[in-house]
Protein backbone atom coordinates (compact mmCIF):
# COMPACT_ATOMS: atom_id res chain seq x y z
CA UNK A 1 0.00 0.00 0.00
CA UNK A 2 1.69 3.48 -0.87
CA UNK A 3 0.49 5.03 2.23
CA UNK A 4 2.72 2.58 4.46
CA UNK A 5 5.28 4.12 6.06
CA UNK A 6 8.88 2.16 4.46
CA UNK A 7 10.88 2.76 6.20
CA UNK A 8 11.21 3.20 10.58
CA UNK A 9 11.87 7.05 10.00
CA UNK A 10 8.81 7.44 7.86
CA UNK A 11 6.73 5.48 10.56
CA UNK A 12 7.67 7.75 13.30
CA UNK A 13 7.38 10.94 11.05
CA UNK A 14 4.08 9.86 10.68
CA UNK A 15 2.80 8.65 13.98
CA UNK A 16 4.23 11.48 15.35
CA UNK A 17 1.63 13.58 13.13
CA UNK A 18 -1.56 11.15 13.48
CA UNK A 19 -0.80 11.27 17.55
CA UNK A 20 -0.65 15.58 17.52
CA UNK A 21 -4.45 15.40 19.13
CA UNK A 22 -3.63 13.12 21.73
CA UNK A 23 -0.36 14.45 22.50
CA UNK A 24 -2.14 17.89 22.86
CA UNK A 25 -4.36 16.32 25.25
CA UNK A 26 -1.70 15.64 27.89
CA UNK A 27 -0.11 18.73 27.35
CA UNK A 28 3.18 16.69 25.53
CA UNK A 29 3.26 18.65 22.27
CA UNK A 30 5.92 21.34 23.64
CA UNK A 31 8.19 18.59 24.72
CA UNK A 32 7.74 16.01 21.97
CA UNK A 33 9.09 18.43 19.02
CA UNK A 34 12.79 18.60 20.49
CA UNK A 35 12.98 15.32 21.30
CA UNK A 36 12.31 14.09 17.72
CA UNK A 37 14.15 17.39 16.42
CA UNK A 38 17.28 15.81 18.42
CA UNK A 39 16.50 11.69 18.45
CA UNK A 40 16.16 12.37 14.10
CA UNK A 41 19.42 15.01 14.08
CA UNK A 42 21.33 11.92 16.00
CA UNK A 43 20.32 9.44 14.17
CA UNK A 44 21.45 11.21 11.18
CA UNK A 45 24.72 11.78 12.21
CA UNK A 46 25.05 7.82 12.77
CA UNK A 47 23.73 6.41 10.05
CA UNK A 48 26.48 9.01 7.87
CA UNK A 49 28.77 7.47 10.63
CA UNK A 50 28.70 3.82 9.71
CA UNK A 51 27.66 4.17 6.12
CA UNK A 52 26.91 0.95 3.87
CA UNK A 53 26.50 -1.28 7.03
CA UNK A 54 23.21 0.54 7.83
CA UNK A 55 19.81 -1.14 6.26
CA UNK A 56 19.13 0.11 2.51
CA UNK A 57 16.15 2.04 3.55
CA UNK A 58 17.80 4.28 5.52
CA UNK A 59 20.44 4.97 3.24
CA UNK A 60 20.86 8.83 2.68
CA UNK A 61 19.87 9.08 -1.40
CA UNK A 62 22.65 11.40 -1.86
CA UNK A 63 25.26 13.96 -0.31
CA UNK A 64 23.47 16.67 1.79
CA UNK A 65 22.53 19.80 0.19
CA UNK A 66 24.56 22.86 0.19
CA UNK A 67 21.61 24.49 1.28
CA UNK A 68 20.89 22.21 4.28
CA UNK A 69 24.63 22.96 5.42
CA UNK A 70 23.80 26.40 5.44
CA UNK A 71 21.45 26.27 7.74
CA UNK A 72 23.21 24.03 9.74
CA UNK A 73 25.99 26.63 9.96
CA UNK A 74 23.79 29.88 10.34
CA UNK A 75 21.78 27.87 13.92
CA UNK A 76 25.19 27.32 15.13
CA UNK A 77 26.02 30.43 14.77
CA UNK A 78 22.64 31.82 16.28
CA UNK A 79 24.17 29.65 19.37
CA UNK A 80 28.00 31.56 19.46
CA UNK A 81 26.01 35.38 18.68
CA UNK A 82 23.85 34.16 22.02
CA UNK A 83 26.75 33.46 24.52
CA UNK A 84 28.63 36.32 23.08
CA UNK A 85 25.40 38.73 23.54
CA UNK A 86 24.79 37.63 27.06
CA UNK A 87 28.61 38.01 28.21
CA UNK A 88 28.18 41.18 27.03
CA UNK A 89 25.22 42.27 29.09
CA UNK A 90 26.91 40.33 32.05
CA UNK A 91 24.12 37.44 32.65
CA UNK A 92 24.42 34.74 35.25
CA UNK A 93 25.94 30.73 34.00
CA UNK A 94 22.37 29.64 34.89
CA UNK A 95 20.60 32.50 32.60
CA UNK A 96 23.53 31.23 29.78
CA UNK A 97 22.65 27.45 30.44
CA UNK A 98 18.56 28.42 30.33
CA UNK A 99 19.10 30.73 27.27
CA UNK A 100 21.79 28.00 25.67
CA UNK A 101 18.45 25.13 26.30
CA UNK A 102 16.38 27.40 24.37
CA UNK A 103 18.10 27.37 21.36
CA UNK A 104 18.23 24.15 21.66
CA UNK A 105 14.43 23.83 21.48
CA UNK A 106 14.32 26.30 18.61
CA UNK A 107 16.34 27.69 16.90
CA UNK A 108 18.28 24.28 16.98
CA UNK A 109 15.48 22.35 14.93
CA UNK A 110 15.31 24.75 12.46
CA UNK A 111 18.71 23.04 11.07
CA UNK A 112 17.92 19.49 12.54
CA UNK A 113 14.38 18.74 10.99
CA UNK A 114 15.75 20.05 7.47
CA UNK A 115 18.58 18.06 7.88
CA UNK A 116 16.42 14.88 8.58
CA UNK A 117 14.26 15.30 5.52
CA UNK A 118 17.49 15.56 3.64
CA UNK A 119 19.39 12.99 4.74
CA UNK A 120 16.28 10.14 5.04
CA UNK A 121 14.17 8.66 1.97
CA UNK A 122 11.02 10.31 3.84
CA UNK A 123 8.14 10.94 0.94
CA UNK A 124 6.24 13.92 0.56
CA UNK A 125 2.95 12.25 0.51
CA UNK A 126 3.41 10.78 4.24
CA UNK A 127 3.67 14.42 5.55
CA UNK A 128 0.55 15.09 3.28
CA UNK A 129 -1.75 12.71 4.10
CA UNK A 130 -0.38 13.18 8.32
CA UNK A 131 -1.98 16.89 7.86
CA UNK A 132 -5.07 15.48 6.12
CA UNK A 133 -5.53 12.94 8.71
CA UNK A 134 -5.09 15.93 11.73
CA UNK A 135 -7.55 17.56 9.95
CA UNK A 136 -9.88 14.62 10.36
CA UNK A 137 -9.61 14.76 14.45
CA UNK A 138 -10.03 18.69 14.47
CA UNK A 139 -13.44 17.86 12.70
CA UNK A 140 -14.39 15.53 14.87
CA UNK A 141 -13.66 17.62 17.58
CA UNK A 142 -15.16 20.45 15.91
CA UNK A 143 -18.84 19.99 17.36
CA UNK A 144 -17.36 20.09 21.29
CA UNK A 145 -15.11 22.85 20.44
CA UNK A 146 -18.07 24.73 19.29
CA UNK A 147 -20.10 24.24 22.28
CA UNK A 148 -17.92 24.59 24.84
CA UNK A 149 -18.74 28.58 25.54
CA UNK A 150 -22.19 28.23 24.86
CA UNK A 151 -22.69 25.85 27.75
CA UNK A 152 -20.10 27.91 29.72
CA UNK A 153 -17.14 25.48 30.29
CA UNK A 154 -14.13 26.94 30.89
CA UNK A 155 -11.43 28.24 28.49
CA UNK A 156 -8.42 26.33 29.91
CA UNK A 157 -9.21 22.46 30.76
CA UNK A 158 -5.61 22.07 32.80
CA UNK A 159 -1.87 22.99 32.76
CA UNK A 160 0.44 19.73 32.10
CA UNK A 161 2.94 18.85 34.97
CA UNK A 162 4.80 18.78 32.16
CA UNK A 163 5.24 22.36 32.60
CA UNK A 164 8.28 21.45 35.03
CA UNK A 165 10.71 20.77 31.71
CA UNK A 166 10.68 24.71 31.15
CA UNK A 167 9.70 26.79 27.94
CA UNK A 168 8.43 30.09 26.79
CA UNK A 169 5.10 29.59 29.38
CA UNK A 170 2.08 27.83 30.92
CA UNK A 171 0.32 28.01 27.56
CA UNK A 172 2.62 25.62 25.87
CA UNK A 173 1.65 22.91 28.76
CA UNK A 174 -2.34 23.52 28.83
CA UNK A 175 -5.01 22.39 27.03
CA UNK A 176 -8.13 24.91 26.50
CA UNK A 177 -11.62 24.69 24.71
CA UNK A 178 -11.48 28.42 23.54
CA UNK A 179 -10.13 31.68 25.24
CA UNK A 180 -12.20 35.01 24.75
CA UNK A 181 -10.88 38.13 22.93
CA UNK A 182 -10.62 41.15 25.69
CA UNK A 183 -11.38 43.62 22.79
CA UNK A 184 -14.72 42.29 22.04
CA UNK A 185 -15.37 39.35 24.50
CA UNK A 186 -16.08 36.97 21.88
CA UNK A 187 -14.61 33.09 21.88
CA UNK A 188 -11.87 32.37 19.60
CA UNK A 189 -10.65 29.08 19.61
CA UNK A 190 -6.75 28.05 19.39
CA UNK A 191 -7.26 24.15 18.73
CA UNK A 192 -3.36 22.15 19.66
CA UNK A 193 -1.82 25.50 19.83
CA UNK A 194 -1.01 27.99 22.43
CA UNK A 195 -2.69 30.80 20.95
CA UNK A 196 -4.99 31.56 17.88
CA UNK A 197 -2.60 33.32 15.84
CA UNK A 198 -0.50 30.59 15.84
CA UNK A 199 -3.15 28.12 15.09
CA UNK A 200 -4.90 30.29 12.20
CA UNK A 201 -1.24 29.74 10.46
CA UNK A 202 -1.25 26.04 11.33
CA UNK A 203 -4.40 26.15 9.87
CA UNK A 204 -2.85 27.46 6.38
CA UNK A 205 -0.17 25.05 6.28
CA UNK A 206 -3.01 22.20 6.24
CA UNK A 207 -4.56 23.99 3.27
CA UNK A 208 -1.48 24.61 1.74
CA UNK A 209 -0.42 20.52 2.18
CA UNK A 210 -3.56 19.16 1.66
CA UNK A 211 -4.09 21.30 -1.80
CA UNK A 212 -1.47 18.39 -3.18
CA UNK A 213 -3.37 14.99 -2.10
CA UNK A 214 -4.04 12.74 -4.68
CA UNK A 215 -7.30 11.71 -2.91
CA UNK A 216 -9.88 13.84 -3.49
CA UNK A 217 -11.65 12.23 -0.35
CA UNK A 218 -8.35 13.49 2.13
CA UNK A 219 -7.78 16.63 0.05
CA UNK A 220 -11.40 17.82 0.94
CA UNK A 221 -11.10 17.19 4.80
CA UNK A 222 -7.76 18.88 4.55
CA UNK A 223 -8.77 22.09 3.23
CA UNK A 224 -11.94 22.01 5.33
CA UNK A 225 -9.83 21.72 8.11
CA UNK A 226 -7.39 24.33 7.73
CA UNK A 227 -10.45 26.95 6.68
CA UNK A 228 -12.48 26.05 9.98
CA UNK A 229 -8.93 26.60 11.85
CA UNK A 230 -8.23 30.03 10.35
CA UNK A 231 -12.01 31.34 10.29
CA UNK A 232 -12.29 30.39 14.07
CA UNK A 233 -9.17 31.39 15.20
CA UNK A 234 -10.07 34.89 13.76
CA UNK A 235 -6.84 35.93 13.42
CA UNK A 236 -6.12 38.99 10.40
CA UNK A 237 -2.88 36.90 9.55
CA UNK A 238 -4.15 33.66 9.36
CA UNK A 239 -6.43 35.38 7.49
CA UNK A 240 -4.00 36.78 4.94
CA UNK A 241 -1.98 33.82 4.34
CA UNK A 242 -5.20 31.60 3.50
CA UNK A 243 -5.23 34.38 0.42
CA UNK A 244 -1.49 34.43 -0.56
CA UNK A 245 -0.17 31.25 0.52
CA UNK A 246 -1.63 29.00 -1.40
CA UNK A 247 -2.49 30.72 -4.18
CA UNK A 248 0.65 32.93 -4.84
CA UNK A 249 2.48 29.52 -5.88
CA UNK A 250 -0.15 28.73 -8.71
CA UNK A 251 0.12 31.74 -10.02
CA UNK A 252 3.75 32.02 -10.38
CA UNK A 253 3.67 28.50 -12.26
CA UNK A 254 1.23 29.74 -14.31
CA UNK A 255 3.29 32.90 -15.26
CA UNK A 256 5.94 30.46 -16.31
CA UNK A 257 4.32 30.20 -19.36
CA UNK A 258 5.62 32.48 -22.22
CA UNK A 259 1.46 33.73 -22.86
CA UNK A 260 1.23 34.29 -19.38
CA UNK A 261 3.51 37.39 -19.96
CA UNK A 262 1.36 38.54 -22.69
CA UNK A 263 -1.40 38.81 -19.89
CA UNK A 264 0.62 40.61 -17.28
CA UNK A 265 0.90 43.43 -20.05
CA UNK A 266 -2.73 43.79 -20.94
CA UNK A 267 -3.20 43.46 -16.61
CA UNK A 268 -0.25 46.35 -16.45
CA UNK A 269 -2.06 48.35 -18.58
CA UNK A 270 -5.13 48.13 -17.11
CA UNK A 271 -4.14 48.48 -13.60
CA UNK A 272 -2.26 51.81 -14.86
CA UNK A 273 -5.62 53.51 -15.96
CA UNK A 274 -7.59 51.79 -12.82
CA UNK A 275 -4.38 53.28 -10.34
CA UNK A 276 -6.54 56.05 -8.60
CA UNK A 277 -9.54 54.14 -7.36
CA UNK A 278 -7.47 50.73 -6.73
CA UNK A 279 -5.03 52.58 -4.36
CA UNK A 280 -7.37 54.29 -2.86
CA UNK A 281 -9.36 51.06 -2.05
CA UNK A 282 -6.13 49.66 -1.03
CA UNK A 283 -5.79 52.39 1.53
CA UNK A 284 -9.00 51.51 2.79
CA UNK A 285 -8.86 47.86 3.06
CA UNK A 286 -5.94 48.15 5.32
CA UNK A 287 -7.12 50.67 7.53
CA UNK A 288 -10.09 48.39 8.15
CA UNK A 289 -7.59 45.88 8.46
CA UNK A 290 -5.61 47.54 11.55
CA UNK A 291 -8.48 48.69 12.46
CA UNK A 292 -10.08 45.15 13.29
CA UNK A 293 -8.19 45.09 16.46
CA UNK A 294 -6.39 48.11 16.99
CA UNK A 295 -4.73 47.73 20.36
CA UNK A 296 -2.95 44.64 19.29
CA UNK A 297 -1.82 46.79 16.31
CA UNK A 298 -0.69 49.45 18.13
CA UNK A 299 1.08 47.00 20.72
CA UNK A 300 2.87 45.22 17.92
CA UNK A 301 4.02 48.60 16.04
CA UNK A 302 5.28 49.90 19.47
CA UNK A 303 7.31 46.63 20.73
CA UNK A 304 9.22 46.92 17.30
CA UNK A 305 10.11 50.52 17.23
CA UNK A 306 11.35 50.17 20.52
CA UNK A 307 13.40 46.81 19.83
CA UNK A 308 14.71 49.03 16.92
CA UNK A 309 15.74 52.04 18.61
CA UNK A 310 16.95 49.76 21.41
CA UNK A 311 18.99 47.48 19.39
CA UNK A 312 20.59 51.02 17.36
CA UNK A 313 21.01 52.47 20.26
CA UNK A 314 22.65 49.59 22.52
CA UNK A 315 23.22 46.41 21.18
CA UNK A 316 24.25 46.91 17.49
CA UNK A 317 25.86 43.53 16.30
CA UNK A 318 25.44 40.62 19.28
CA UNK A 319 21.85 42.94 20.83
CA UNK A 320 21.16 42.15 24.64
CA UNK A 321 20.93 38.21 24.12
CA UNK A 322 17.51 37.85 25.90
CA UNK A 323 14.59 39.73 25.65
CA UNK A 324 13.46 42.55 28.01
CA UNK A 325 10.49 43.19 29.97
CA UNK A 326 7.85 45.87 28.64
CA UNK A 327 6.30 48.74 30.50
CA UNK A 328 2.63 49.47 30.50
CA UNK A 329 2.66 50.65 27.63
CA UNK A 330 3.38 47.50 25.20
CA UNK A 331 0.79 46.07 27.84
CA UNK A 332 3.74 44.44 29.71
CA UNK A 333 4.84 42.03 26.68
CA UNK A 334 8.60 41.97 26.24
CA UNK A 335 10.82 43.60 23.94
CA UNK A 336 11.89 41.73 20.88
CA UNK A 337 8.74 39.34 20.97
CA UNK A 338 5.86 39.44 18.29
CA UNK A 339 8.36 39.59 15.12
CA UNK A 340 10.70 37.23 14.42
CA UNK A 341 12.78 40.10 12.90
CA UNK A 342 13.00 42.69 14.85
CA UNK A 343 13.67 40.52 17.68
CA UNK A 344 16.30 38.93 16.66
CA UNK A 345 17.68 42.56 16.00
CA UNK A 346 17.41 42.92 20.04
CA UNK A 347 18.22 39.55 20.98
CA UNK A 348 21.16 38.58 18.84
CA UNK A 349 21.63 41.88 16.89
CA UNK A 350 22.87 42.20 13.30
CA UNK A 351 24.42 39.32 13.40
CA UNK A 352 21.64 36.94 14.41
CA UNK A 353 19.65 38.73 12.07
CA UNK A 354 22.14 37.85 9.11
CA UNK A 355 22.17 33.70 10.57
CA UNK A 356 18.20 33.23 9.83
CA UNK A 357 17.75 35.32 6.73
CA UNK A 358 20.94 33.76 4.77
CA UNK A 359 19.66 30.39 4.89
CA UNK A 360 16.10 31.39 4.44
CA UNK A 361 16.49 33.10 1.24
CA UNK A 362 18.64 30.99 -0.56
CA UNK A 363 15.37 28.03 0.84
CA UNK A 364 13.18 30.72 -0.94
CA UNK A 365 15.16 30.90 -4.17
CA UNK A 366 15.64 27.75 -4.65
CA UNK A 367 11.67 26.96 -3.99
CA UNK A 368 10.93 30.13 -6.44
CA UNK A 369 13.15 28.37 -9.57
CA UNK A 370 12.12 25.37 -9.20
CA UNK A 371 8.68 26.45 -9.62
CA UNK A 372 9.21 28.43 -12.30
CA UNK A 373 9.90 25.30 -13.84
CA UNK A 374 8.11 22.39 -12.03
CA UNK A 375 4.82 21.75 -9.86
CA UNK A 376 7.70 19.84 -7.27
CA UNK A 377 8.27 23.51 -5.80
CA UNK A 378 4.73 25.24 -5.00
CA UNK A 379 4.07 23.02 -1.59
CA UNK A 380 8.06 24.33 -0.51
CA UNK A 381 7.08 27.74 -1.71
CA UNK A 382 3.41 27.77 0.14
CA UNK A 383 5.33 26.80 3.38
CA UNK A 384 8.09 29.34 3.24
CA UNK A 385 5.64 32.14 2.27
CA UNK A 386 3.80 30.58 5.82
CA UNK A 387 7.27 31.16 7.43
CA UNK A 388 7.67 34.80 5.95
CA UNK A 389 4.35 35.47 7.03
CA UNK A 390 4.54 33.99 10.64
CA UNK A 391 7.75 35.90 10.94
CA UNK A 392 6.40 39.46 10.78
CA UNK A 393 3.98 38.87 13.76
CA UNK A 394 5.46 35.85 15.44
CA UNK A 395 8.65 34.66 17.07
CA UNK A 396 9.46 31.56 14.59
CA UNK A 397 11.50 29.84 16.77
CA UNK A 398 9.24 29.19 19.78
CA UNK A 399 6.76 27.43 17.40
CA UNK A 400 9.00 25.17 15.65
CA UNK A 401 7.80 22.56 17.78
CA UNK A 402 4.16 22.14 15.58
CA UNK A 403 5.83 23.40 12.07
CA UNK A 404 8.12 20.63 12.15
CA UNK A 405 6.57 18.82 9.17
CA UNK A 406 7.35 21.68 6.91
CA UNK A 407 10.66 21.96 7.78
CA UNK A 408 11.03 17.77 7.30
CA UNK A 409 9.59 18.81 3.74
CA UNK A 410 12.00 22.12 3.11
CA UNK A 411 14.89 19.09 3.66
CA UNK A 412 12.79 16.63 1.06
CA UNK A 413 12.77 19.41 -1.25
CA UNK A 414 16.70 20.30 -1.43
CA UNK A 415 17.26 16.83 -1.53
CA UNK A 416 14.90 16.38 -4.87
CA UNK A 417 16.86 19.58 -6.22
CA UNK A 418 20.11 18.23 -5.79
CA UNK A 419 19.11 14.34 -6.97
CA UNK A 420 18.33 16.49 -10.35
CA UNK A 421 21.13 18.05 -10.76
CA UNK A 422 23.49 15.10 -10.36
CA UNK A 423 21.55 13.65 -12.98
Amino acid sequence: MAMEPQNPVEWLVFQTMLWTWPLYAFGALYAVGPILGWALGGFVALVLYLGPIVRNDLQPTGPIPAVIWAWIGCMLAMLFILWIGLANWSFSPSQVIRSSVGWAKGWALMALFPLVGAAFPIRRLILVRGHCMVGLCTLCLLPLLLIAPLLGLPERLYTSPLKILGGPGSEYFAVFFYSIDPSNMSPRWQFFAPWSPFAALLGVTTVIFALEETVPKWRAIGVAAGVVMVLMSKSRMGLVGLVICPIAPRCLAVLAYRRSWQVISIGTIVLTLLNGPLLRSAEAALRSFKEARADSTRVRETLGRIAIERWQQEAFWFGHGRVAPGSHLVEYMPIGSHHTWYGLLFVKGALGFLALAIPLLWQLTLALSDTMTSSRGMLPLGVLLVFLLMSFGENIEIEVYLFWPSLILLGIHAREIEAGSVR
